[in-house]
C-alpha cells in the first residue's frame, strides 16, 4: 500500500461530509454533484447562486491546496477522446442511476435512503470488480 494515508483521506471526508451537512442545514438542498449540476441546465431563477457557488468550490478548492502545499499539477496522461467518452459514461449511469455517487453515497446514507443504500452497494461492487478485472485479469 504505497499510497495508503489514513490522515488526509480522514480530513478529507471529514470535510465533505460538513459540506453536505451545512447545505443540507442552510438551505434544505442534498450535495448530489450531479443534481447540483444538471439544476443549471437550464438555470431556475434564484436557485442558480448557490449552485455556481458550489461548483466553483469544487474547482477552486484544490487549486488552492495544491498551491498553498505545493503539491504538483496533475498530469493527464488519456487522450481527449477516452476522457470525454468516460465522461458521457459517468452521466448516462448517473442517470440512469437517479444520482451519483456523493448524493447516494454521503447524503442518502447519511439519511438511511434504501435507494441510496442499494445504489452505493452496487457502485461499490462495479468498482471492486473492475479493479479486479484490470489488475488481475487484464494485467494492467
Amino acid at each position: 500500500m504505497e499510497n495508503f494515508t489514513p490522515g488526509p483521506a480522514f480530513a478529507g471526508g471529514l470535510l465533505i461530509g460538513l459540506a453536505a451537512l451545512l447545505l443540507l442545514g442552510t438551505i434544505g438542498r442534498i450535495a448530489g454533484v450531479s443534481g447540483i449540476l444538471s439544476g443549471l441546465l437550464p438555470p431556475t431563477a434564484g436557485d442558480a447562486s448557490w449552485r455556481v457557488a458550489f461548483l466553483a468550490g469544487l474547482i477552486a478548492a484544490p487549486a488552492f491546496v495544491a498551491a498553498a502545499t505545493g503539491t504538483p499539477p496533475v498530469e493527464v496522461t488519456q487522450s481527449l477522446p477516452l476522457l470525454v467518452a468516460g465522461g458521457l459514461l459517468v452521466g448516462f449511469g448517473t442517470r440512469l442511476g437517479g444520482g451519483c455517487t456523493s448524493g447516494h453515497g454521503i447524503c442518502g446514507i447519511a439519511r438511511l435512503s434504501p435507494r441510496s443504500i442499494a445504489a452505493t452497494a452496487i457502485f461499490m461492487a462495479a468498482a471492486m470488480a473492475t479493479v479486479f478485472v484490470m489488475r488481475h485479469m487484464m494485467g494492467s
